[in-house]
């Protein structure tokens, strides 16, 4: 599963470049140019999806590049914990699993469930795919070439 967000660029009277998010509306950003406005997308999509989680809402699915008229697509992917982060606080959705749940399935204590869907906090590997294997679920890494 590929968790690569689309962003909408497109230059604003300000000099700036105005950055939108079709599959999360609430974010909107900009940056001096192409680079920092990636840069600033990235965290916006990331605080996004912390108040989506804060906030008992759905994650959506990152959608398809579709052709706009006006700007430029770019493709923004998390970084591989907060992908993680969001797995496990779908899958937790999916089976109506409560922190409370997890922290029984788990054996640990409710602060470490929060911190490990804290898309801010920085989680630890082995505790992530506990968590995750508590869902019945099991993370399978793949490696693949970037564009140079």
């Amino acid at each position: 599963m590929r968790f690569d967000y689309r962003v909408i660029l497109t230059p604003d009277g300000n000099d700036t470049i105005l950055v939108t998010c079709p599959d999360l509306p609430e974010v909107t950003t900009f940056g001096k140019d192409r680079d920092d406005a990636v840069l600033r997308a990235r965290d916006a999509i990331e605080e996004a999806i912390a108040a989506r989680i804060a906030d008992r809402e759905e994650i959506p699915q990152p959608s398809a590049v579709r052709r706009r008229r006006k700007g430029k697509v770019e493709v923004v992917p998390l970084a591989a914990a907060t992908a993680l982060k969001v797995l496990l606080y779908r899958a937790m959705r999916e089976q109506g699993v409560r922190k409370a749940d997890l922290v029984r399935r788990l054996g640990v204590h409710g602060p470490q469930i929060d911190r490990l869907l804290d898309v801010r906090h920085a989680s630890r590997l082995d505790q992530l795919e506990a968590a995750l294997a508590a869902m019945g679920k099991r993370l399978v890494v793949d490696l693949e070439e970037t564009a140079r």
